[in-house]
């Protein structure tokens, strides 16, 4: 494991994508779509040709964030998908009706999160038990992550684009769940960071197999519902957060780039924790114990793949 910060990338120009608003036909899944930055991505990648798959948690936000998109990019596919990432069987559920309903999938952005909350003393758990920031922002991102991989390496060359946060905070291993000193705030740092380490460790991995995974912050203190609830004043709009996000997706120029972080559009190293091949370590293992040791095989057919899920399920996207 090279747990080695790379050779910075030079940084793009200041203030803009360096790839602008030119037209992409892939597929992308956005988790949490229904607003925010993922609503926002969406809307930006419909208008430059891409089919856009669409994730939530509730029907109705989600069919008018679809009706949104369908109406700003008529000639485009849109299509949703429900699911509520605080529940893992649901991540998985939601991997297999993926792959059993598309045909390919050039982007998956994990962009879905809990944030530091409204009430950040109190300590809420997953379907599952655990923590919910860590279940949320990190377990479930990874869950569907590897359960899509045969797509994704199907659709090569494809690209998995974490959304993470600057707010980092060391995983504390002998607590992970949070069970003392409890903060929303706090819990929402470590599990980004939690997401960063496995992005690194994922990029790793499927180096070579045509997939490339980095995360990036998109911006600071975007006017979102997350930033307004933990009682923050939001600094910039959605919209400087969507494009370097967008840039990871579509930009030509970072066509192999992988394991990397980016704090908008240049990369920078992240929390020390991220390099330290002990943490990466525990948090690998206890990531595969929560998360049920999802390992899926890159290489083999997705149509395999999709042809258990139809048997096993025979499930088909909402919307």
């Amino acid at each position: 494991m090279d747990t080695r910060p790379h050779a910075p990338l030079s940084p793009a120009p200041a203030g803009d994508s360096p790839h602008g608003d030119a037209p992409f036909a892939g597929t992308v899944l956005i988790t949490g779509a229904t607003q925010g930055l993922g609503r926002h991505l969406a809307l930006d990648l419909a208008r430059r040709g891409a089919t856009v798959l669409l994730h939530g948690r509730d029907r109705s936000r989600l069919d008018d964030a679809a009706a949104e998109v369908r109406a700003a990019a008529p000639t485009v596919a849109v299509r949703t998908y429900l699911a509520d990432l605080a529940d893992l069987d649901q991540a998985r559920d939601l991997a297999a009706r993926i792959l059993a309903a598309e045909p390919r999938l050039d982007v998956l952005v994990n962009n879905a999160a809990v944030g530091g909350g409204a009430h950040p003393a109190r300590r809420d758990v997953s379907r599952q038990g655990h923590e919910l920031r860590f279940a949320v922002n990190h377990l479930a991102p990874y869950v569907l992550t590897r359960g899509l991989l045969p797509l994704l390496a199907a659709s090569a060359p494809a690209r998995v684009v974490n959304v993470a946060s600057m707010g980092q905070a060391p995983i504390d291993f002998d607590d992970v769940m949070m069970e003392r000193d409890y903060e929303g705030l706090e819990a929402y740092c470590r599990s980004k960071l939690a997401m960063i380490m496995s992005t690194f460790d994922l990029a790793a991995e499927l180096a070579d197999r045509g997939i490339t995974v980095n995360v990036l912050h998109p911006a600071h203190l975007m006017d979102t519902r997350a930033v307004r609830e933990y009682g923050l004043t939001p600094a910039v709009s959605i919209d400087e957060g969507v494009r370097p996000t967008a840039r990871l997706i579509t930009d030509p120029a970072l066509a192999g780039v992988t394991g990397r972080y980016f704090d908008r559009f240049t990369e920078r190293p992240a929390h020390a924790q991220a390099y330290d091949p002990a943490a990466r370590t525990r948090l690998a293992v206890v990531t595969d114990e929560l998360g049920g040791r999802v390992r899926t095989a890159v290489g083999g057919g997705a149509a395999d793949v999709r042809d258990e899920a139809v048997a096993d399920r025979g499930a088909r996207p909402g919307g």
